[in-house]
């Protein structure tokens, strides 16, 4: 699909890769971007639609599709970074970043799949990690992991309304989450940028900086290969 004309919807909107996901959106020439957060931020570009979404909340998700019914584009990006650990971490946090990062992914993706199957198909593109196939011990990399599973099944059920769906993979992003990491990271915009450009070839995957696909590379490797946290 173009983005040129689309109207999307965009979840985790408020601030680092959601807020770059809106600015490339808009530059691109879509026409609406529904910005969704639990406290959404107003906006003083009239293409901007700020909307009330809590993805682990299934009213607020059935009130989002029902408000915004003309989305033609779907962007699965509000996660959750809770850092505990699968071992010995705090079970509810664990829990919580599978309900951001995992079941909240799908219940957007089942809540819209009807609007966009009625707009001709459209696509929907999930925020996975590097983190989706190697572990550092804690629910995020779960969480990552059990979305990419639930992405390629999803890419599958929605092929014959001529939906597609793109799942990107990001090593450290240059936002708030990372930023006590010293390590080589990615800006938020250039991330957008390949994933929008693998919406309008219809990849399956973009895999958006060198970690990440030296890691998918080495998949049929030795799994002990690489460090865990």
């Amino acid at each position: 699909m173009q983005i040129q004309g689309s109207t999307a919807l965009v979840t985790g909107a408020n601030r680092g890769l959601g807020a770059a996901f809106v600015e490339e959106l808009l530059a691109r020439g879509a026409v609406k971007v529904y910005a969704a957060a639990r406290t959404p931020e107003p906006s003083d570009d009239p293409r901007v639609a700020p909307l009330a979404l809590d993805v682990t909340d299934a009213a607020q998700v059935e009130a989002a599709a029902a408000r915004a019914g003309d989305v033609t584009l779907v962007i699965n990006n509000a996660g959750s970074h809770s850092g505990a650990r699968i071992a010995d971490g705090d079970f509810a946090a664990i829990q919580a970043d599978l309900d951001t990062n995992f079941f909240g992914p799908i219940a957007v993706t089942r809540a819209f799949a009807p609007i966009l199957a009625a707009h001709g198909g459209g696509a929907v593109v999930t925020v996975h990690s590097v983190l989706s196939w190697i572990s550092a011990g804690d629910g995020y990399s779960a969480s990552k992991a059990a979305a990419w599973s639930a992405t390629n099944a999803l890419r599958s059920a929605l092929a014959p309304a001529g939906t597609t769906v793109t799942g990107v993979h990001v090593g450290y992003i240059d936002t708030d989450m990372a930023a006590s990491i010293d390590a080589p990271k990615i800006a938020p915009r250039e991330v957008a940028a390949q994933a929008l450009d693998g919406v309008e070839a219809g990849a399956d995957e973009v895999l958006a900086d060198e970690v990440t696909r030296g890691v998918k590379a080495g998949l049929a490797g030795d799994p002990m290969a690489f460090p865990v946290g």
